[in-house]
């Protein structure tokens, strides 16, 4: 493998088997599992599917390269990293490395619950490739970064997912790797915590360290990457300039699920087109601060639904939620819906400041309940010359008064 490269994938393939028998066993816990599972599963007289999670994928990574890897739920990424980082083993090609790997990819991964926080880091440390030694020089700076330090003798089994997530940040931060991946787990711990492993992973790329990066949040990977690599069905679609490639994907995220709608079945009502129009009705994506918008909709209901409200919800690039728009609390009742139909919202004058915004459609039960249907709707931008992300989320003009000394005399004692 050339020197200058710190990652090389070659035509790598992961097949899985759907169903009971033929199971493919990525740890001895899976087989455990399996072998006491089987002995209460009937057998089955039909060999299970087969399903690729990677599919003949093949690219490089050089050194001191930071790189995001995208796609939709189910795409292969996770997959990617576990063969990375030796996790599980390829069906089918190969993927070399060249460097010190660092891995976070699950929450807990390598750790036991029945230990304490103090005893996981020496086992996940060592697991990382981490001397005891070099462990014990390092054990009080990783409890200071991971901000678990009265709960450290703890046994982890307590331990909330974010306190999961902490401790083992800290870790494989500590680790100096010269090859980190990062799995979408960052999500899990508070955002104070995210802008702090932010930090680390910019350090990461001063040292001129590889980063290979998971996550849904685009402005996420735009802050940390040049480069995306776009899995769709296990393959390689897109490789290239970031904003080229989040574009591809946001255009085939256009009415698929959000990511972190669990799906169980059927969704009982789809929304089938967005449109977002300007307020005369003509398509637009870019709007001035103050402008009102149309967001017209076309749904299709599965079965028939008594009342469902539909929430517009609009999030800045950063993930944080700026606002919602409703049925319910704007008073409409949308009655039994059957079938398809149509729906559109108009919006207030828009006071967001200067951003990227999206939008998400959520259907749930009147009163807010049982969620019925989330599905993504597409991106917009506000803008303004001066009120952008320093000015907060939104800017309308306030009235001032008070009592304050002035240089400049009023109107009437000049004339005076």
């Amino acid at each position: 493998m050339n020197e200058n490269i710190a990652i090389k994938v070659d035509g790598l393939g992961k097949r899985y088997s759907l169903g009971a028998g033929g199971r493919q066993h990525d740890s001895i816990r899976d087989l455990l599992v399996d072998k006491v599972g089987g002995l209460f599963r009937r057998k089955r007289s039909q060999g299970p599917n087969e399903f690729w999670a990677l599919n003949d994928a093949s690219f490089e990574i050089k050194k001191g390269e930071n790189v995001g890897l995208i796609g939709l739920n189910g795409a292969g990424k996770s997959t990617l990293l576990k063969i990375l980082s030796r996790i599980t083993a390829p069906t089918l090609g190969t993927a070399a490395i060249s460097g010190r790997v660092g891995a976070l990819l699950e929450v807990g991964t390598g750790f036991h619950p029945e230990l304490t926080g103090r005893e996981n880091a020496f086992l996940y440390g060592s697991i990382l490739g981490m001397g005891r030694e070099e462990i014990a020089r390092k054990l009080d700076d990783i409890i200071d970064f991971a901000e678990i330090r009265p709960f450290i003798d703890t046994p982890v089994k307590r331990y909330s997912s974010g306190m999961y997530v902490r401790l083992a940040f800290a870790v494989a931060a500590h680790l100096e790797p010269e090859i980190l991946l990062l799995d979408e787990v960052l999500a899990v711990g508070d955002l104070t915590f995210q802008r702090k492993c932010m930090e680390f992973a910019k350090k990461l790329q001063r040292r001129q360290a590889t980063i290979l990066f998971v996550s849904h949040n685009m402005f996420s990977i735009k802050t940390m990457c040049s480069r995306v690599i776009y899995l769709k069905k296990g393959r390689v679609v897109f490789d290239g300039p970031t904003d080229e490639g989040i574009g591809i994907y946001e255009r085939d995220c256009m009415l698929g699920s959000v990511p972190w709608m669990k799906s169980e079945g059927e969704a009982p009502v789809r929304v089938t087109d967005v449109e977002i129009l300007a307020e005369d009705g003509t398509p637009r994506s870019v709007f001035e601060m103050g402008e009102r918008m149309r967001i017209r909709l076309a749904y299709e209901a599965i079965r028939p639904l008594d009342s469902p409200t539909f929430i517009l919800s609009m999030t800045r690039s950063d993930g944080i939620d700026v606002c919602n728009f409703n049925t319910e609390t704007d008073g409409v009742d949308l009655g039994r819906l059957e079938g398809k139909g149509t729906l559109e919202l108009r919006t207030p004058p828009l006071k967001l400041v200067s951003e990227v915004y999206s939008l998400s459609i959520l259907v749930r039960e009147r009163g807010f309940k049982t969620l019925l249907a989330a599905q993504m709707g597409g991106s917009f931008h506000v803008r303004h010359e001066l009120f952008d992300g320093h000015f907060g989320v939104f800017h309308e003009p306030a009235e001032w008064s008070g009592d304050w000394a002035s240089s400049i005399a009023r109107p009437a004692e000049r004339r005076a």
